[in-house]
């Protein structure tokens, strides 16, 4: 059976839509099936597959309202074992289509369990907000990523995200938890940067991953690419971060590969 991880955090810009992209580009690398599943209005894990979002028909939006099964919706994208539910501009507004609904915070749960056991992950990207969206998609996972900054606002928010995660298991999903704390844009040379991990590690012990996303450029440019930073440029130390936060959620050693070897960087290329 497949795992769910949701990848949450209120804010915006921390590299929530990144990290969905890029993970699942990994795992997919290594065999693993991948599902994607964009819940955010602006649709950038959507982009970050290069999926255009103009004239689809079936997304997140047209599932979590029932006007579709999410088989309908799932489209494989370009990528090694790798399918995505679109998000488009129609979810902005179902926040509100979603208040007169029955079972409006289980609706995305209901639906996923019909395909958990066809995916090794199905990966959650949440809008920068904890509104109905967000609620549906922690209420559907087994475990939550906190993509965050290393700086001292996101202490708070981390704080507003850790009790609307305490609400949601005491009252719909009693075995959700934390998969992990990833900081994201990381400059271990800042002395602020180094403080804010060690209070987070402090108030959350285990639950913050050893790997660390820093600054790069090829990262940020890869989805005007509509690609993945391991498939736009294998060599970059974005693709190595990546690589690394994945063998951290399959639970391997922390290891990279010579570049002599035949190794996890050597993948297909995506189809033409």
């Amino acid at each position: 059976m497949g795992k769910i991880i949701a990848v949450a955090n209120q804010k915006g810009g921390v590299g929530k839509s990144t990290t969905v992209v890029n993970l699942a580009a990994f795992l997919g690398a290594r065999g693993k099936k991948v599902l994607c599943v964009d819940c955010d209005p602006q649709g950038n894990a959507t982009t970050g597959f290069g999926i255009k979002k103009r004239g689809i028909e079936y997304s997140t939006y047209t599932v979590l309202i029932g006007k579709s099964r999410v088989q309908e919706a799932v489209i494989k994208t370009a990528f090694e074992n790798i399918s995505i539910i679109p998000g488009t501009e129609s979810l902005a507004g179902v926040e509100f289509e979603l208040i007169n609904m029955e079972n409006r915070v289980n609706r995305l749960k209901m639906q996923l369990l019909s395909v958990k056991n066809d995916y090794d992950f199905i990966f959650i990207d949440c809008p920068p907000a904890l509104g109905s969206l967000t609620i549906n998609a922690l209420v559907a996972s087994d475990s939550i990523i906190v993509p965050m900054l290393a700086e001292f606002y996101a202490l708070e928010g981390l704080s507003q995200l850790v009790n609307t995660i305490k609400i949601v298991k005491k009252n719909y999903n009693p075995a959700l938890d934390i998969e992990g704390i990833l900081f994201t844009m990381f400059d271990g040379r800042l002395n602020l940067s180094n403080d804010v991990v060690s209070e987070v590690e402090k108030y959350f012990p285990n639950k913050v991953f050893k790997t660390k996303i820093p600054r790069n450029v090829r990262i940020s440019e890869a989805p005007s690419h509509g690609k993945p930073v391991m498939y736009y440029d294998k060599s970059s130390k974005g693709t190595e971060s990546y690589t690394l936060l994945g063998l951290e959620i399959l639970g391997e050693p922390l290891e990279l590969p010579q570049k002599k070897r035949r190794g996890i960087f050597n993948f297909k290329k995506e189809r033409q």
